[in-house]
C-alpha cells in the first residue's frame, strides 16, 4: 500500500475531532488576538502620522510622507505567503524559531499593520473638515485634535476596518499553519489535506465559518452603536431617495 493510501486510511473517529479542534481553536485565537493588539497599538498612531503628513494634514510634510506611504504600500501589495517566507531570516532573528505561533506572530503583525494602517488613513480622511476646524478654533492642540476631533469621529469606521481585519488575520493564521504555526490551518493541512479526511476537514471549515461570522456580527453591532442617530437617519433617507 502506498504512504498515500496509508495516510488516507488513517481517519479521526468523529468523538475525537472536538478534542482535536478546541485546541487548534484555542491557539488561533491565541496568534490573533496577539496580532491584532500589536495591530492596533502600531496602526492606529501609524495611520494617524500618514494621514497628517500628507497635504492638507495638520503637520504636512511631503519628505516623509512619500517614503512612508511607499512603505506601507509594499507591505500591503506583497501576498501573505511570499511575505512569511521572504522575512524568514527576520522572523528567526526576532523569535529564535521559524515555527510554531511565535514565528507566524512576526509576518502576520507586519501584514496586518501595513492593511489596517490604510483603513486608519483612509478612515481619517473621510472626517469632515468643518469638525478639524472647530476643534482648532477650540484651541486644541495637535495631538487633541487628531485625538478627540479625527479619531473619535472615525471611530465608527474604525471598528468596521477592525472587524475585516480581524477577519483577515484569522485567513493568514490558516495560511500561518503551513509552517507549523498550529491553529485551525495546521489541522486543515494535516489531516483535511495530507490525510485526506474529510470530516477534519468539514469540521474546521464550519468552524472557521461559524467564528468569522460571529466577528463580523460583533464588529457590526459595535459600528451600529458608535454611529451617531443622525447619521444613521440621513443614510436611511438617502437609501430611500
Amino acid at each position: 500500500m502506498s504512504s498515500t493510501a496509508t495516510l488516507a486510511a488513517i481517519t479521526v473517529p468523529v468523538d475525537e475531532i472536538p478534542g482535536l479542534l478546541i485546541p487548534a481553536f484555542r491557539d488561533t485565537v491565541t496568534m490573533v488576538g496577539i496580532v491584532m493588539v500589536i495591530v492596533a497599538v502600531v496602526g492606529v498612531p501609524l495611520g494617524g502620522v500618514i494621514h497628517n503628513l500628507a497635504p492638507g494634514g495638520l503637520f504636512e510634510n511631503r519628505a516623509l510622507h512619500t517614503p512612508l506611504s511607499w512603505i506601507i504600500s509594499i507591505g500591503r501589495s506583497l501576498p501573505f505567503l511570499v511575505l512569511m517566507t521572504s522575512i524568514i531570516p527576520f522572523t528567526r532573528l526576532i523569535t529564535g524559531t521559524n515555527i510554531g505561533i511565535p514565528a507566524a506572530v512576526v509576518p502576520m503583525s507586519i501584514a496586518g499593520i501595513a492593511f489596517f494602517t490604510r483603513i486608519v488613513e483612509n478612515s481619517l480622511r473621510s472626517v469632515p473638515a468643518s469638525v478639524i476646524d472647530v476643534a482648532r478654533a477650540s484651541g486644541g492642540s495637535t495631538t487633541q485634535i487628531v485625538i478627540t476631533a479625527q479619531l473619535r469621529e472615525a471611530l465608527p469606521s474604525l471598528i468596521g476596518g477592525l472587524t475585516i481585519n480581524t477577519i483577515a488575520m484569522i485567513e493568514y493564521s490558516a495560511i500561518a499553519g503551513t509552517i507549523g504555526a498550529g491553529g485551525l490551518g495546521y489541522i486543515a493541512v494535516t489531516y483535511g489535506y495530507q490525510r485526506f479526511d474529510h470530516q477534519v476537514m468539514i469540521a474546521t471549515i464550519i468552524t472557521l465559518v461559524i467564528t468569522v461570522a460571529l466577528i463580523q456580527i460583533v464588529g457590526d453591532a459595535l459600528v451600529r452603536y458608535l454611529t451617531p442617530e443622525q447619521s444613521v437617519r440621513s443614510t436611511r433617507t438617502k437609501a430611500r431617495a
